[in-house]
């Protein structure tokens, strides 16, 4: 969407005065009585973000062509494009019938308007047309680390010195967001599947939709429990505290995954009395790791 106060380039995108970013995406939802929702709002709204127009979207998707179609969650589906500059992008496109899908694109919306990092997905910007609401972020060419690991035949691409770069490239993402982003900001769905990996495996999280801003000098925080059976923190679970704890609960989990080759979520199914984090809690105390590490993986490593 074009306005009079914003200059359109040649890709068809446009950079907003302050004010045009989340009022344009927020206002249908937004709640008039939430004025902490409104600052943040504003605060945003003063941040360099593009807008693109929706023809360049239509364009760049083949008309949302469902061939061009890489997954779908809670916000609505998402499709890969290319801009005219040879640009991959990835659109998630706003399921009008889901209020979660809503909920979801304003947080995302929000928190990664302030956030830029390297293991971090980055937003590129926005686009709004009628009823049509929509966030365009970098392609991320690997699919996710839960489809390389457990859904394809893809496991043994990834060699020891790849998953150890994988994991502490999670970690620097989780340092980036939980310390040096411009405000503390805790994930609350840490999982493999909320990993994207880039044509050098670089891993970048992604999915921001559950995750909740977190003042500095607070311990923790009590808020709906939200995220993924299996990864979530016990006192998450049990009490609904949350910290940034949260996280670097469900990164274990992760890292347990990448080094086991086991699925933390179908572990139990095999395994009906125990868990992934179970059973691999003696094995780790005992310093008894040959069994551990990769059970399901190529012989090579």
């Amino acid at each position: 969407m074009v306005t009079e106060n914003s200059q359109k380039s040649s890709l068809g995108m446009t950079k907003p005065k302050p004010m045009n970013f989340f009022q344009n995406i927020i206002k249908p939802f937004k709640r008039t009585s939430n004025s902490g929702l409104e600052d943040d709002i504003e605060r945003i709204a003063a941040l360099e973000q593009k807008v693109f127009s929706f023809q360049v979207l239509v364009s760049a998707t083949k008309d949302f062509n469902p061939a061009h179609k890489l997954g779908e969650g809670g916000f609505g589906p998402v499709f890969k494009g290319r801009l005219r500059d040879g640009r991959d992008i990835a659109v998630k496109k706003l399921s009008q019938a889901s209020r979660q899908g809503k909920n979801e694109f304003v947080n995302e919306a929000k928190l990664l308007a302030k956030v830029q990092h390297r293991n971090v997905v980055n937003l590129w910007g926005y686009c709004t047309h009628g009823d049509d609401k929509l966030l365009v972020y970098e392609y991320v060419a690997n699919e996710s680390l839960d489809n390389v690991l457990f859904k394809s035949n893809r496991r043994s691409e990834i060699d020891w010195k790849q998953r150890f770069e994988i994991i502490t490239g999670i970690a620097r993402g989780l340092l980036y967001l939980h310390e040096d982003a411009p405000n503390c900001i805790i994930h609350r769905d840490i999982k493999a599947g909320n990993i994207l990996l880039d044509e050098k495996w670089v891993p970048k999280i992604a999915d921001f939709g559950m995750a909740r801003l977190y003042q500095e000098d607070a311990t923790h925080v009590n808020t709906r429990v939200a995220g993924t059976n299996g990864y979530m923190a016990p006192e998450y679970v049990m009490h609904g505290v949350l910290s940034v704890k949260a996280d670097v609960f469900s990164f274990g989990v992760v890292v347990f995954e990448l080094i086991s080759g086991q699925k933390n979520s179908s572990f139990s199914m095999r395994h009906p009395d125990q868990t992934l984090l179970e059973w691999v809690k003696p094995l780790v105390s005992l310093l008894s790791h040959v069994p551990l590490f990769l059970v399901r993986a190529s012989p090579k490593f």
